[in-house]
């Protein structure tokens, strides 16, 4: 019992001591953030008390290396998003991704200690209506443009067909979306419940199982609005296609996660013979 009023001392004496320099001098307390980022994040989700009185002290870096408190961050996308916060755990990974959030001008911000994950499950708990998102879990309006319901069946059926058979993957999943960015050919998305169900998986020693089981399939998303895309819509029989397929896939995984070596090493290869195909 001794030990215990001791160690709550402790913790009331930090999170007094934190609070007190964040709201007397935000900016020095900016420069300690990331360094004890993942041990108040830690510290709120073991300690209740700790918890309530940190809430307010608590920041996230966007991606202008803005720091936020959780408020700050749900005012932000207010106006087009509400109750939403996107969020980064790689932005040189998916610096695609970034790019289009920052074209449209929604913010995000940047989490990639492996605390974060927990702890942002934790703040969806105790409040109900607001999310977390990946920037790389779905295209919503504000990056595509209208499509007609003809014009998406028939791309979709077209390509959905030519790009199973070039991969050899009969499951594979191809949604097709007019991209506002013409430059964007091709991207991978998964949806955040997938991608914490797969994330909880590793966690706990099962990433060995197949994630599609528990529906987490990649989707491969095309631009409609691409050169490339039109062309394999309007000849899925070309010998050019088969090659078109794969090298479109590869780099919407390249800007999605790691290749594995393999991988990466037929992606260099098939790169070779595409450049070797411009000067016959």
């Amino acid at each position: 019992g001794f030990v215990k009023k001791i160690s709550d001392y402790i913790t009331k004496k930090v999170a007094d001591k934190l609070s007190g320099m964040c709201k007397t001098d935000k900016e020095e307390y900016e420069k300690y953030w990331d360094d004890i980022s993942p041990f108040i994040k830690f510290g709120c989700l073991k300690d209740t008390k700790f918890c309530e009185k940190m809430s307010d002290y608590v920041l996230f870096k966007n991606l202008d290396d803005k720091y936020l408190t959780f408020k700050e961050c749900l005012e932000e996308n207010k106006d087009k998003h509400e109750n939403t916060i996107f969020y980064t755990n790689d932005p040189v990974q998916q610096s695609q991704y970034v790019n289009m959030f920052k074209a449209e001008g929604i913010d995000a911000v940047v989490l990639k200690d492996a605390i974060d994950q927990p702890f942002i499950s934790q703040l969806e708990q105790k409040n109900e209506n607001v999310k977390f998102v990946r920037i790389d879990a779905d295209l919503n309006d504000s990056f595509t443009e209208e499509i007609s319901e003809d014009e998406l069946k028939d791309a979709t059926e077209k390509l959905t067909e030519t790009f199973k058979k070039a991969l050899n993957r009969d499951k594979l999943d191809v949604k097709v979306q007019k991209i506002k960015d013409e430059k964007v050919s091709s991207m991978i998305t998964v949806s955040e419940e997938s991608r914490r169900m797969q994330d909880m998986m590793k966690m706990y020693g099962m990433g060995g199982m197949d994630p599609n089981m528990f529906g987490g399939q990649e989707t491969l998303v095309l631009n409609a609005n691409h050169p490339l895309v039109k062309y394999l819509a309007e000849n899925k029989d070309s010998d050019k296609a088969p090659v078109i397929c794969e090298q479109l896939y590869d780099l919407a995984m390249l800007s999605h996660k790691q290749l594995s070596p393999d991988e990466m090493t037929k992606f260099v290869q098939r790169s070779n013979d595409v450049l070797m195909m411009l000067t016959k």
